[in-house]
């Protein structure tokens, strides 16, 4: 007649669903969330998206109503063309900036060559505060037009940030951990190579993949002087007021940029010591 007792089994079986849930539920959802597998699928979701939307741009380009001059100027092999000297700009700028700045950011980290580190800043901020296009132009009055002019203007550019993030990855390695380096008899370039630098890796990455897209977004003043590159479609979209061309070089542009961002992204996961 009265109501039954509840089973005491009914608590006591919690535990072992928590506990389970404890080691293997909450820790599965958050392993899956880190695991490769699923980093790997969401890593690839986004190139697939940025080539997409470039196909299909440049389908709808194709298929539209273009008089004679956008007919000409957005051919696919001349885009092409425009887009490979974009990256060659990028890419080669990357490259000597990486040369110079990283080099120099050890250096301007050592203890014997900080005196002159805001000297070296002050050069390095003048590239980066200057107007690009004042930059370009003036390099070209200088030394004239073409490809290694915009290198030589993207390079002034974009040297600061590659710079400033190695000084600031070497100053913020824990000195304990230098001087135990020291300690156990360690020269100070074993002391760079094997404390110093793989701790500052990450910060040194971030600042070649921040160097990377400023470089793709920069890269198209050197159409002012002859340089090539998506610029090229950019001032000609201008010059003689044809739209689709105007947003053909400004579309590629940005799916570009977003493009090496991704690049970066991997290659900072990826180089990046385990443990970090």
């Amino acid at each position: 007649m009265s109501a039954p007792p509840r089973d005491p089994s009914a608590r006591t079986a919690a535990p072992p669903a928590a506990g389970a849930e404890g080691t293997g539920g909450t820790g599965e959802p958050r392993t899956a969330l880190h695991s490769p597998t699923s980093r790997s699928w969401r890593g690839l979701l986004e190139p697939l998206v940025v080539v997409a939307v470039g196909a299909a741009w440049m389908l709808y380009v194709e298929n539209s109503d273009l008089d004679s001059i956008e007919e000409r100027t957005l051919k696919p092999r001349y885009v092409w063309e425009k887009t490979w000297q974009h990256i060659e700009l990028t890419v080669v700028s990357t490259l000597v900036v990486l040369a110079i700045a990283i080099p120099l950011g050890i250096v301007l980290s050592r203890v014997w060559a900080r005196p002159a580190t805001p000297f070296v800043l002050a050069v390095a901020n003048v590239g980066q505060s200057a107007p690009a296009i004042g930059v370009v132009v003036l390099l070209a009055v200088i030394i004239g037009i073409g490809f290694w002019t915009a290198v030589v203007a993207l390079v002034a550019y974009g040297v600061l940030p590659a710079l400033r993030n190695t000084m600031v990855g070497l100053q913020q390695v824990d000195p304990t951990l230098t001087d135990a380096g020291r300690g156990i008899g360690m020269s100070p370039a074993m002391v760079l190579g094997r404390v110093e630098l793989p701790l500052a890796t990450p910060v040194i990455l971030a600042g070649i993949r921040t160097t990377l897209v400023l470089m793709v977004g920069t890269a198209s003043i050197a159409s002012f002087i002859s340089g090539g590159g998506l610029g090229d479609l950019i001032t000609t979209g201008v010059s003689t007021q044809r739209t689709p061309i105007l947003l053909t070089g400004c579309i590629l542009i940005a799916l570009l940029a977003l493009l090496i961002d991704w690049l970066g992204g991997m290659a900072t996961r990826l180089l990046a010591p385990k443990g970090l």
